[in-house]
């Protein structure tokens, strides 16, 4: 068993995939071609934003939505403390400072509540906030209309962190279009991956949308005339070919991560003495890019080694959060500082999750399951 089992997806669509990889290499244009264009006006079109700009990974892409917004030193960005490290590292990389918001509790996204307290603090302090930064972790989104409702206040910009939730729905919105600008990741094992790196930034401002292509490109406005200190973040024909194929079925796979959700739901049911299932919004939809839930009362660790030693795939995203990372320390935070993040950090757990899971691994998962809360207690 795979946690995320990308072999059978390629098996599927393998015919598709092969003929788009090998029309790139017969073209002989690998770099900013025709599959880029392609994809970045079906993505864009998808999301409902303006503009989409392929880039090299969905790290770079946060990296260049602050440099085209000239976020630098002696600036900060609020965000959140619970999500993977490149959030809070590409803040750091290009100079300014994270300042973190705790999370809800429910669905480990960013406490609107909190952000507007820590934003008028910031303010009122005379830092020079220049964005906020919500991630939509785990396939979902947070309160979006909030977050940016709170931002606009102060004018300043929201960056959508949607590398777990390209395809999730808000309020019959699509997440990477619902701010000033949204990022996503097309990492191998994100809902809709390459085989390789590669990320898309979306906005509806053509003026950002231009300085981002230039940015993603040496900073070069036209050959060989350079507008800006820019990066090497260009997406590459082949990661974009085989992500065009995958785009073609990717609703199909969507309700398929929602119908294993679902029975993964109805699995579960008998174990919620135990288990908190992930609980959805009821504003907007997941993609299921994990599908997490919390064992509290200390038995975390004992149920993932039980269910490594009967062959089942976990992982815990994430253990550490950002504020306790040894290479944020410089931040000056402390334990208990985000009480929600550290409470999800010693309690979370994701189980396999992917569109070709069967019903049978999932009931395989489960009775494992049961079987470890049951020894643990």
């Amino acid at each position: 068993m795979k946690f995320i089992d990308l072999d059978r997806q390629y098996q599927a669509y393998k015919a598709e995939i092969d003929r788009s990889i090998h029309d790139v290499l017969n073209s002989g244009q690998f770099i900013l071609g025709e599959n880029v264009s392609q994809l970045e006006g079906e993505l864009s079109e998808f999301v409902g934003a303006k503009y989409g700009i392929g880039v090299s990974s969905g790290t770079d892409a946060l990296i260049l939505a602050l440099m085209a917004l000239d976020i630098g030193p002696g600036q900060e960005v609020i965000t959140t403390p619970f999500t993977f490290f490149a959030t809070a590292e590409v803040v750091s990389l290009v100079g300014a400072r994270p300042v973190f918001v705790d999370i809800d509790p429910v669905n480990f996204n960013i406490d609107p509540l909190a952000l507007e307290t820590v934003l008028e603090e910031r303010v009122r302090a005379g830092a020079t906030v220049k964005a906020v930064l919500p991630v939509s972790l785990f396939g979902q989104c947070p309160d979006m209309d909030m977050i940016c409702a709170i931002s606009r206040r102060y004018d300043i910009p929201v960056i959508e962190d949607g590398c777990q939730s390209f395809g999730a729905t808000y309020k019959d919105r699509r997440s990477c279009g619902l701010s000033e600008i949204g990022v996503t990741s097309f990492f191998p094992s994100k809902p809709l991956g390459g085989y390789g790196d590669g990320g898309m930034i979306f906005t509806h401002s053509q003026e950002l949308a231009g300085r981002i292509k230039m940015l993603r490109n040496h900073g070069q406005k036209d050959r060989y005339v350079h507008a800006y200190i820019g990066l090497n973040a260009r997406l590459d024909e082949i990661q974009a070919a085989v992500i065009h194929v995958k785009f073609r079925h990717f609703m199909e796979e969507l309700k398929a991560r929602k119908d294993a959700a679902e029975r993964y739901d109805a699995l579960i049911k008998e174990l919620t003495p135990w288990i908190k299932p992930p609980t959805i919004a009821a504003h907007g939809s997941s993609v299921y890019a994990q599908y997490t839930i919390r064992i509290p009362g200390g038995k975390r660790d004992f149920v993932v080694n039980h269910l490594a030693q009967r062959g089942i795939p976990v992982a815990v995203h994430y253990p550490l959060p950002l504020h306790f990372q040894p290479a944020l320390k410089y931040l000056g935070y402390v334990a208990g500082d985000f009480p929600q993040a550290e409470q999800a950090a010693d309690e979370v757990l994701s189980l396999p999750m992917h569109p070709f899971i069967t019903l049978q691994e999932q009931e395989q998962i489960i009775k494992a399951l049961k079987d470890a809360l049951e020894q643990g207690t």
